[in-house]
């Protein structure tokens, strides 16, 4: 059976969703590892609209049976302010239930980010999102500097995730190193989840 790591994400002008894409090659690089390519709808400053049940393009809306079904997450946001985006922050904090029953706790989980400019919050955007999966009792994967994209870099990618600079305009591609560095991060969450899988099902024998 194939272990399958989420990848969940928000993207307002594309470069996220590139980020994503990476991600989850990364993770279909490990042989039994599968990825489920999931957004979240935009949050609207009008309470009454509502988005489409059905994207008009792109990965299909998540909703909170990805998480709990899946062996691993990579989750992605662009930074609003230094802080993960409010779409995604409102998809994680209606994950009460899955807190209250454990559901999360013992998964790996890594996350990424794209900024506007170089020193727009990256770090402190890929730590918020670290936060609320600590609560959940998540492994947190980083990227080690032993991944050579780290020490090249001259745009994204951190020790917490990978990260891309997207230029004010938010028209810069996604580069080759922060890409391969998205699929590293993936690849590694994937090695995590099985190797905590097999460490569980071993000790139920």
């Amino acid at each position: 059976m194939q272990c399958e790591i989420l990848v969940l994400y928000y993207s307002r002008h594309g470069a996220t969703h590139d980020m994503a894409r990476q991600v989850a090659h990364g993770v279909e690089s490990i042989p039994g590892a599968e990825a489920r390519v999931r957004t979240v709808p935009p949050v609207s400053e009008v309470s009454e609209a509502t988005a489409p049940a059905v994207p008009e393009a792109g990965a299909p809306y998540a909703v909170l049976d990805d998480l709990a079904e899946c062996q691993g997450l990579v989750m992605g946001s662009p930074t609003r302010f230094g802080n993960m985006a409010a779409p995604l922050k409102h998809y994680i904090d209606q994950t009460t239930g899955l807190w209250l029953s454990g559901a999360l706790d013992g998964r790996p989980a890594g996350v990424f980010t794209s900024t506007g400019s170089l020193h727009g919050g990256q770090e402190t955007t890929l730590i918020s999102m670290m936060l609320p999966l600590l609560h959940h009792g998540m492994y947190l994967v980083g990227l080690p500097y032993s991944e050579p994209g780290l020490t090249a870099t001259t745009s994204g990618g951190t020790p917490y995730g990978p990260s891309h600079l997207a230029g004010g305009d938010s028209d810069r591609p996604v580069d080759d190193t922060e890409a391969e560095l998205c699929r590293c991060l993936g690849a590694r969450v994937a090695r995590a989840a099985i190797q905590l899988k097999r460490g569980q099902e071993s000790t139920r024998e």
